[in-house]
C-alpha cells in the first residue's frame, strides 16, 4: 500500500514535501536577519525617551532575547503539533504588520502616554522577535526526512540563521541607518516579510488574510506621517531637530532625540544662551589672555557653539572638532550657518581616538562636551583617557569639560575625582547648591563644569568672570573640593559604571 506524504517513515519521521532547502536557508536567513534589524532600530526609537543608556541597550537586548528563546521553543512545539507549512505565512505576515506599525506605535506612546511606553516596546519586539524566530524550527521540521541527517539538517539551518542575524546586524549598522529613515527601515522591512508571506502562501494554500496584512502596512506607513516625534534629519546616532528660537531671529536650538544639545546665534557667535557655555567661557577668558589665539581640541561638536565663539574673540584661534555623528555635522553646514571659517576643522570621529591623532604638547585647551544619549561617554571619563588629555596640553594648557549628573551627583563626584588623580590643579563650577558651598539648600543635579590643569586654576579671577556674566555659579577647589569628592571611587577602562551612578534621567538640556 502506498504511504501518504504526512504519515510516519519507516524510522518514526514526519515527511512534508515541498520545501527545497534554498527556500529553507531563505526563509531562515531572512527571519533571523529580521529579528536583528528590528532589535537595533528599537533602540534608536526608543532612545528620545528612555535615552540611549547601558540600562536602554540592556533591556532591548533582554527583550530581544527572550523573543528569540519564546519564538524558537513555542515554533517547535506548534511545529510537532500541526502542519508545518501552515505556519510559516503567518509567522511572516503578522510579524511584518507589526514591525510594519512599531514607528506610529512607539511615538505616538511615547508622547502621549509616556507610562506604558516600556509595555508597549515590549511587545512591539516580542511579538515580531517571537514569530520570526519560530521560523527555524518550523522550516527545520519541515527538511527533516530521515533521523539519519538530523545533525546536518540542525546544523546547517542553525548556521544559516547565525549568518542571517550577523548580515542583518552589520547591513543595520552600517548602512540602512545611514541612509534611510529608521521609520523607513521598519516600513519597508515589514512589507519584505508581508510578501514573503504572500509568497509563502500562494505557493501553498492562497491565504486570505495576506491582502489584510497588506492593508495593516500600509496604513503603518500613512501612519507616520502623523505620529509625533518626527525628526529633521535622522543621522547615524540620532533623531534631530533645528527648533528656531521665537525670541531671537537668528537663534537656532539643536535637539538630539528630544534633549537640547546646542544653542547657535547664526550672525552673533558671541551669544551663548545656556548657562553651562557661558561657564566655560568664562573659565577660558580668566585662564588665557584676552584675545590671545589658542590651540584648541574639542570632544564633541554638537552645534559648534564654542568653537564659534573662539573664532569670534580670539582671531587665529585653530579649534579642531571630533565630532563622531558626520550627520551632526552636515547638519551645522546646512541648517546652523557653519561657514568655512578659518580655523575651525570637523572631523567625524570618535573623540578618543582623535585624541591619539595628536601630538604631544600641542594644545593650549581641551573642551570636553561630548554626549551620547544622556551622559558623557563612558570611554573618555577614565585615567586612561584624562592622561591621554594630559598629555595633548601643553605646559600651561587647560582641561575645562561640561557634565550631567542629577541627585546624589554619584558620577560627576567620581569624574572629578578621577581627574584629581590625574592634573595637579581640578576645580568645579556649578550652582552653589550642587558643589557643595550652600548647605542649606537641596541640590536638584544638573550641569557642571569642570577645570583641570597642571598650573594653579584662578579661582578669583574665574569667579570675577563668572560674575560679570550673571550666571549665578560659584568655583571651588582645593579642601573644598576634596571634602565634597569624599570616598568616590575613580573611573578606568577596567571600571566605570557611568550609567548605573547617574540618578534616573529627567528630560533637560545638556547644555
Amino acid at each position: 500500500m502506498t504511504r501518504s506524504s504526512s504519515s510516519p517513515a519507516a524510522d518514526g519521521t514526519q515527511h512534508h514535501h515541498g520545501l527545497g532547502p534554498r527556500a529553507a536557508a531563505v526563509l531562515v536567513f531572512g527571519s533571523s536577519a529580521a529579528v536583528l534589524v528590528v532589535e537595533i532600530v528599537a533602540l534608536r526609537l526608543l532612545a528620545p525617551y528612555l535615552g540611549l543608556t547601558l540600562e536602554t541597550s540592556t533591556m532591548v537586548i533582554g527583550i530581544a532575547l527572550t523573543a528569540i528563546a519564546a519564538g524558537s521553543w513555542l515554533g517547535g512545539r506548534l511545529a510537532d503539533q500541526v502542519n508545518p507549512r501552515r505556519l510559516i505565512g503567518p509567522s511572516l505576515g503578522v510579524s511584518g504588520a507589526v514591525v510594519a506599525l512599531t514607528p506610529a506605535v512607539l511615538r505616538t506612546t511615547g508622547e502621549w502616554a509616556p507610562p506604558i511606553l516600556l509595555f508597549i516596546a515590549s511587545l512591539t519586539i516580542l511579538v515580531p522577535g517571537a514569530l520570526l524566530s519560530a521560523v527555524t524550527p518550523i522550516v527545520t521540521k519541515l527538511r527533516l526526512t530521515s533521523l539519519a541527517e538530523t545533525g546536518t539538517v540542525v546544523g546547517r539551518l542553525s548556521g544559516v540563521g547565525t549568518v542571517g542575524a550577523i548580515v542583518g546586524t552589520v547591513l543595520t549598522g552600517f548602512v540602512l541607518v545611514s541612509r534611510l529613515p529608521v521609520s523607513g527601515i521598519l516600513i519597508g522591512l515589514g512589507t519584505l516579510l508581508v510578501v514573503g508571506a504572500a509568497l509563502v502562501e500562494w505557493r501553498t494554500r492562497g491565504w486570505s488574510g495576506t491582502p489584510a496584512l497588506t492593508l495593516v502596512v500600509v496604513a503603518g506607513s500613512l501612519a507616520i506621517t502623523v505620529a509625533p516625534g518626527g525628526c529633521d534629519a535622522e543621522t547615524r546616532y540620532h533623531c534631530a531637530r533645528v527648533v528656531a528660537d521665537p525670541d531671537r531671529d537668528s537663534g537656532r536650538t539643536l535637539v538630539l532625540d528630544g534633549v537640547r544639545h546646542s544653542y547657535v546665534d547664526i550672525d552673533d557667535p558671541t551669544f551663548l544662551k545656556f548657562e553651562y557655555v557661558r561657564a566655560i567661557a568664562s573659565v577660558v577668558d580668566a585662564a588665557f589672555p584676552e584675545g590671545e589665539p589658542l590651540a584648541a581640541h574639542h570632544l564633541g561638536g554638537g552645534g559648534l557653539t564654542f568653537p564659534r565663539y573662539l573664532a569670534a574673540t580670539r582671531p587665529g584661534t585653530r579649534s579642531l572638532v571630533s565630532e563622531i555623528d558626520s550627520g551632526v555635522v552636515r547638519i551645522d553646514r546646512d541648517q546652523l550657518g557653519l561657514r568655512s571659517q578659518a580655523g575651525i576643522d570637523v572631523r567625524a570621529e570618535d573623540g578618543r581616538l582623535g585624541l591619539r591623532r595628536l601630538d604631544a604638547g600641542s594644545r593650549d585647551l581641551v573642551v570636553g562636551d561630548a554626549f551620547g544619549g544622556v551622559s558623557v561617554p563612558w570611554h573618555l571619563t577614565t585615567v586612561e583617557a584624562l592622561t591621554d588629555v594630559r598629555r595633548v596640553l601643553n605646559e600651561g594648557g587647560l582641561y575645562v569639560a561640561n557634565l550631567i549628573d542629577h541627585g546624589g551627583l554619584a558620577f560627576a563626584r567620581a569624574e572629578v575625582a578621577t581627574l584629581s588623580e590625574t592634573f595637579e590643579h581640578v576645580a568645579l563650577v556649578g550652582a552653589p547648591a550642587d558643589i557643595g558651598l550652600d548647605p542649606t539648600a537641596s541640590s536638584d543635579g544638573g550641569n557642571l563644569v569642570v577645570v583641570a590643569s597642571d598650573r594653579p586654576v584662578d579661582l578669583r579671577a574665574t569667579q570675577e568672570a563668572l560674575d560679570a556674566r550673571q550666571i549665578g555659579w560659584k568655583i571651588t577647589g582645593g579642601d573644598d573640593l576634596t571634602s565634597w569628592i569624599g570616598d568616590a571611587q575613580l573611573l578606568t577602562d577596567d571600571y566605570a559604571p557611568v550609567d548605573q551612578l547617574l540618578q534616573p534621567y529627567r528630560p533637560r538640556s545638556s547644555q
